[in-house]
C-alpha cells in the first residue's frame, strides 16, 4: 500500500472511509517511512527495531535479482530467516503479561509461535498468497464463514479480539493489498465508473483496498463493542510503497523496491484516545524503526536495555516537542530487477534498486551507490518527486551526508559489496 492509496493522504480514486476515520482521531505524519522498500527488511527492522545490518535482512530471497551478466558487483548474501536470537517486540510484549497474536502476513520464518505470538492465524514463511480465494495453498488459516482470505483473517482476528481478558497486542498484517491481484467482483464496478485520478485507477486492485478498508471497520467496531477502543494504542502503516503500474504516488518517484520515495514514503498515524490530539498532523520524517521503542513506552515497559535503532515519538504525539533531530538510514547491498513499466522512475531499465545505502537528514536525501560510487543528492522540500540531482550544485551538502553515511556503516558494521562479478557484461564496450 503506497503513501497515497487511502483517501485521508489525499487520493480521490480509493475510498477508505474506516482508515480515514481512524486517521482523523489521532497524529498523521505526512514524512512517515518504512525502513526499507520491500516487505521482508521492512518487517524485520519493525520486528527488531534495529536496522538491517544488524539481523541481515535485505530483501525477500535472494539478493541475487536480475540477470547475473547485468550485475556489476556480487551483491550481500541475504539472511532468508529471522534469527530467533533477537528479542522482538511480541516477545517483550508476552514476557510482560501481554496475551499476543499474529494475524495475517508474518513472512519472516516458518511459524511466528516460536517469536512470541500466543495465537497464530495464517503467518508462516510465504510473503504472499497463491490465492485470495479457497483453496488458499500457501496459507494455512481455520476455516470461516469467509471465502476471500483478507475477509477469513479478520474473522479469525476477531475471534482473536473477543477472547480478550488482558492487555493484549495484536499485529495485524493482512496479506492485502499485495500481489496477485484478484479482485472483489461486487465492488469492482463502483470503480470501473470513477474517473482515473493521477496515476490510480485499476479498479481491481481498488476492489482489494476497498476491501481491507471494509475489514478495519469491522476491528474497530469489535474493539468499541468489547470496550477496548478507548484505551488501545493503534498504529496503521505499511511495509514498502505502492507497486508501480498498478497504483502510483505522485509526485513521488517511483513505487515498491526502490528508494525513491514512492517506494519507502508511507500512509502512517497513531492513536490513542487522551494520549493524542485528534486531526493532528507533523512533518516530523519518522519509520517503522519508532513502533518499537514507541510501544514500549505506552505499555510502560522499560527498553533501557534493548539496542533499539528507532526512536520513542511519545513526545512528539503528545506534543511536547515539535523537533525531532536525526538522520534516518536505509542499506540495501542487494539487487532487485525492474519491472516490465519503467516509465524512467528508476535509475535504468534494468534495475529498481542497485546495491547503495540512503540517508535523509532535515530536507536533505543522499543516494548512495556501491557499484561506481555514484551519488544523488535532493532536497526534498523543494523537489519531492527527486527529479533534480543537486550533488554538483551542492557538494558540501553531499560530502556531509556522505560523511554521516560512512560513520553509519561503521557503527552497524554494515557489509558493503566490493567484489567484481565475473558474469558481469558492460554492453556498452560491446
Amino acid at each position: 500500500m503506497g503513501w497515497k492509496d487511502v483517501g485521508f493522504m489525499g487520493s480521490e480514486y480509493y475510498e477508505t472511509p474506516n482508515i480515514d476515520y481512524l486517521s482523523s482521531l489521532g497524529m498523521v505524519f505526512t514524512n512517515g517511512y518504512s525502513s526499507a522498500s520491500n516487505c521482508a527488511p521492512s518487517r524485520a527492522n519493525l520486528m527488531t527495531g534495529q536496522w538491517a545490518p544488524r539481523h541481515g535482512v535485505y530483501t525477500v530471497s535472494p539478493s541475487t535479482r536480475g540477470k547475473s551478466e547485468d550485475r556489476k558487483i556480487i551483491p550481500i548474501k541475504n539472511t532468508h530467516t529471522l534469527s530467533p536470537k533477537h528479542f522482538i517486540l511480541p516477545e517483550v510484549l508476552h514476557e510482560n503479561g501481554y496475551l499476543t497474536c499474529h494475524a495475517g502476513k508474518w513472512h519472516l520464518s516458518d511459524n511466528p509461535l516460536e517469536y512470541g505470538f500466543d495465537v497464530n492465524i495464517a503467518g508462516g514463511h510465504n510473503g504472499l498468497p497463491k490465492s485470495y480465494y479457497p483453496p488458499y495453498k500457501n496459507v494455512k488459516i481455520e476455516k470461516g464463514n469467509s471465502q476471500y482470505l483478507t475477509d477469513l483473517v479478520m474473522e479469525n482476528a476477531l475471534k482473536f479480539v473477543d477472547t480478550i481478558h488482558k492487555p493484549f497486542y495484536l499485529n495485524y498484517s493482512p496479506y492485502a493489498v499485495h500481489v496477485p491481484i484478484m479482485p472483489i467482483d461486487s465492488i469492482v464496478p463502483k470503480y470501473e465508473k470513477k474517473t482515473p485520478w493521477e496515476g490510480q485507477g485499476n479498479a481491481e486492485y481498488a476492489s482489494m483496498v476497498d476491501n481491507l478498508d471494509r475489514n478495519i471497520g469491522l476491528l474497530i467496531n469489535k474493539l468499541k463493542e468489547r470496550d477496548l477502543f478507548e484505551n488501545t494504542l493503534i498504529v496503521f502503516t505499511s511495509d514498502n510503497g505502492g507497486l508501480y503500474g498498478i497504483t502510483k504516488q505522485k509526485p513521488l518517484r517511483a513505487g515498491k523496491g526502490s528508494y525513491y520515495e514512492g517506494g519507502i514514503r508511507e500512509p502512517f498515524f497513531f492513536v490513542l484516545n487522551s494520549k493524542i490530539q485528534p486531526n493532528t498532523k507533523s512533518e516530523i520524517p519518522i519509520t517503522n524503526l519508532d513502533i518499537f521503542p514507541t510501544v514500549l513506552q505506552y505499555a510502560g515497559i522499560d527498553a533501557s536495555s534493548l539496542q533499539l535503532d528507532g526512536n520513542n515519538l511519545a513526545p512528539v504525539l503528545e506534543k511536547e516537542v515539535e523537533v525531532l533531530e536525526r538522520p534516518l538510514f536505509w542499506h540495501f547491498p542487494i539487487y532487485l530487477q525492474a519491472y516490465n513499466v519503467n516509465d524512467n522512475e528508476n535509475r535504468d531499465p534494468l534495475f529498481r534498486t542497485r546495491p547503495g545505502s540512503v540517508v535523509r537528514k532535515g530536507d536533505w536525501k543522499l543516494h548512495y551507490y556501491f557499484e561506481d560510487d555514484e551519488v544523488e543528492l535532493y532536497n526534498l522540500s523543494e523537489d519531492i518527486g527527486e527529479r533534480n540531482n543537486l550533488v554538483e550544485v551542492n557538494p558540501e551538502k553531499a560530502d556531509e551526508l556522505l560523511t554521516l553515511l560512512k560513520a553509519w556503516w561503521k557503527d552497524t558494521n554494515a557489509p558493503i559489496p566490493t567484489t567484481k562479478n565475473p558474469d558481469y557484461i558492460n554492453v556498452s564496450n560491446n
